[in-house]
């Protein structure tokens, strides 16, 4: 494997562990609405799961779907680092529900996540693209199911 596309792999990897950790804060500290953030965390785990498993058992290259991982490193480098210290900061102190909606949109927009969830929707290149595609059939775009949770459950 490359070594660049070991760094982007690691990157994405640690992006979904990050997120899963958030989405399980968020679940904490909001009783309300924790089945909403323990379903998406455990997605982004399952997501991470799917990248740890391409580690661990390399496609060739002809078989790895090109356009899985996202193409700005730095971009993964600097999701990371923001969500690490969110964690921080809301595990001593707990951000307002609508502010825990409006973080988690707008990560789920940053160039990692939303690129994963533009490979999902784009055609099917590869074998093993097919079964990326198969295993998060279920995965709806986050993004989407968090702003309309937030449009349903902050106006009522």
């Amino acid at each position: 494997m490359q070594e660049t596309h070991q760094k982007h792999l690691d990157e994405s990897i640690q992006l979904e562990l990050n997120l899963a950790t958030l989405y399980t804060v968020f679940n904490d500290s909001f009783p309300e609405d924790e089945d909403f953030w323990w379903e998406l965390a455990m997605e982004e785990r399952g997501h991470a799961a799917l990248l740890q498993q391409e580690k661990k058992h390399p496609q060739q290259s002809e078989f790895f779907p090109k356009n899985l991982l996202a193409k700005d490193l730095q971009s993964l480098i600097d999701t990371n680092a923001r969500i690490t210290q969110l964690i921080s900061n809301y595990k001593e102190h707990a951000p307002s529900r609508g502010e825990a909606l409006q973080t988690a949109h707008d990560l789920e927009m940053a160039a990692g996540e939303s690129h994963f969830q533009h490979f999902l929707d784009s055609p099917t290149s590869s074998p093993a693209a097919n079964i990326f595609k198969q295993l998060n059939q279920e995965d709806c775009d986050h993004a989407a199911r968090i702003l309309q949770y937030m449009q349903k459950n902050l106006t009522e």
